[in-house]
């Protein structure tokens, strides 16, 4: 079977296919949007870290600059430093390097580059020392990188004027420095020299591999270190031509946002699943706006082909709210036309019956001719002087059942010919099959009727009368068949009435009987007005019955096999259509 052949399952899959194809495409576009702007966040954030650490440096070489002038432009300093006595000038030394807390090195040469204090931490030789830093230049500084074992010394040196000496200061570079640099820029701090790297946040096994970003400072990179991706972004920490060029590294963690890309992703993908499910819900639902009522128009069609019920209705909502306005249009206007096919059945039933009466009137006038013709006799017999008492009482018996017989074949013609009126009350169909049992029942000879009667059948507005004269009729043909079966059926089910509801707006009476039956042939005529079978008939019973069925908007059908019995169907509504 081909899924697509169904309205509902194209409706559907077409709606959910856009559902889910808007919701991915928009999931899609989130996603690369917020990546996007996440990548632009880290590498604002690494530049602007950058930008920070680069205004430090230049903040710091200015003001260790500026203190190194103003030290060594000290009158008690230069005086002392004339001396070149290590122990005069190392109390004013200590005092001095209290003053410039920022200081990791605080050292005083002689203008022949002997070091006449040293204080501070640094492990840089004192030959080393002075050999770098010494200034024989009154008008010069110097600027120079040393590496540690934990981190890059910064060495300034400033002149003793006039030609009394040299104050060399130095501040390092090392993991304290580079933590307070990561707390300013809320990243990872490196700090590299001469190809290696010498203090970090980050642990010592990354800086192999953080090594090679020394060689291109001023250029943006991406580095796998310990499992995690970085942004990194190299600077130079020193003016250009500093011997031992210092770079200063800053790196931001690109899986930690990542990790927030990941949950919201998983967040957006959660979100999507909902929203496709809430979608393909919603698209079942609209599909099924529009095939619901596609769905009740093909069903009545099928009940209408089985039953050959022409006058069946669709349901209409009376709230349109939600339900398709084209498949109301449809049932409505399918209303209309079983409307206008009732209307010409009962036209046609009107013509049929007045057409059948002059077809009748051949068999009338042979009904009448053989009552008036005893009644005659009767009569001739009457004139006879020599009649009798009892054959006067006999002629008088014979005129008055004649009569009787021809007022009860008036009687027949003209409720055959003219419109039945109906008058529509609330009535209980088992009530009314006990009471046409009984009625069909009295007299001798005459089988005894079963009834099987639902207590599930509602009340009909109908008229009691007028089906209590048809199941009579329909009773009494049951009860002649058996009565003309050869031998008798025995039992108690001869005839069974029975009573069944089948649906909200239907109920059934079904009488079967175990008598002679009906010849294949003789089976479609049953309800001709002029058919009958039995000598003493005018076959006007079914056809009234079935005149009096159809006026109450039912449906009576007979079905019957030869020396086995007949049923007859009676469909009929709950509620009776008004003539």
């Amino acid at each position: 079977m081909n899924a697509f052949s169904s309205l509902t399952n194209r409706i559907f899959f077409a709606t959910a296919l856009l559902a889910v194809l808007s919701i991915s495409v928009a999931v899609y576009v989130v996603n690369r949007a917020v990546t996007r702007r996440a990548d632009q966040e880290i590498q604002r954030g690494i530049d602007e870290a950058a930008k920070l650490v680069d205004q430090y440096r230049k903040f710091s070489f200015e003001a260790f600059g500026r203190d190194a002038r103003f030290v060594a432009d000290l009158p008690v300093l230069k005086a002392a430093t004339a001396e070149r006595d290590p122990a005069t000038v190392t109390p004013i030394a200590i005092e001095y390097q209290s003053q410039l807390t920022n200081a990791d090195l605080f050292a005083i040469a002689d203008n022949t580059g002997r070091l006449l204090v040293r204080l501070g931490i640094s492990d840089v030789p004192d030959e080393a020392l002075a050999a770098a830093t010494i200034v024989h230049n009154a008008a010069a500084e110097r600027d120079v990188f040393w590496p540690e074992q934990h981190g890059v010394l910064l060495l300034k040196s400033v002149p003793i004027s006039p030609d009394i000496g040299t104050l060399i200061l130095g501040v390092s570079l090392d993991r304290r420095q580079a933590e307070y640099f990561k707390q300013l820029t809320n990243s990872d701090i490196a700090f590299g020299v001469n190809g290696a790297i010498k203090a970090s946040t980050l642990p010592e096994n990354t800086w192999p591999e953080l090594s090679t970003l020394l060689a291109h400072p001023g250029s943006s990179s991406h580095i796998r270190l310990n499992g995690e991706d970085y942004q990194a972004f190299p600077t130079a920490l020193a003016p250009p031509g500093v011997s031992g060029q210092p770079v200063g590294i800053v790196l931001r963690s690109q899986t930690e946002q990542l990790v927030f890309l990941r949950q919201l992703h998983q967040q957006l993908a959660a979100i999507a699943v909902v929203a496709v499910l809430v979608a393909i819900l919603f698209s079942y639902a609209i599909a099924r706006t529009v095939t619901r009522p596609l769905g009740a128009i093909t069903t009545t069609m099928r009940e209408m082909a089985a039953s050959g019920d022409l006058t069946r209705r669709i349901p209409v909502p009376a709230n349109p709210r939600w339900h398709d306005e084209d498949a109301r249009l449809l049932a409505t206007t399918f209303n209309a036309l079983t409307g206008s096919i009732e209307r010409f059945q009962r036209e046609a039933t009107q013509r049929e019956r007045l057409s059948s009466l002059g077809r009748l009137s051949t068999v009338i006038a042979h009904e009448i001719r053989n009552p008036l013709m005893i009644i005659k006799t009767a009569l001739r017999s009457l004139r006879r002087e020599e009649a009798t008492h009892e054959h006067v009482g006999s002629a008088a018996r014979d005129i008055d059942e004649e009569v009787t017989r021809l007022n009860r074949i008036v009687t027949e013609v003209l409720d055959f010919a003219r419109p039945i009126k109906f008058d529509l009350a609330p009535a209980s169909l088992n009530a009314l099959a006990e009471d046409a049992a009984r009625a069909a029942s009295a007299g001798d000879g005459h089988a005894a009727v079963r009834l099987d009667l639902d207590p599930e059948v509602p009340p009909l507005r109908t008229d009691g009368e007028r089906l209590r004269q048809a199941l009579v009729n329909v009773l009494g043909n049951a009860m002649q068949a058996v009565a003309a079966a050869s031998p008798a059926p025995n039992g108690g089910d001869a005839i069974r009435l029975r009573t069944v509801r089948l649906d909200s707006r239907h109920v059934a009476v079904m009488v079967a009987d175990r008598g002679v039956g009906i010849a294949p042939e003789d089976l479609p005529r049953v309800f001709d007005p002029y058919f009958t079978t039995r000598r003493t008939g005018t076959g006007i019973g079914l056809a009234i019955t079935r005149n009096i069925i159809e006026g109450l908007g039912g449906r009576i059908t007979v079905s019957s096999e030869r020396d086995r019995g007949t049923e007859v169907r009676i469909e009929l509504p709950v509620d009776a259509p008004m003539a």
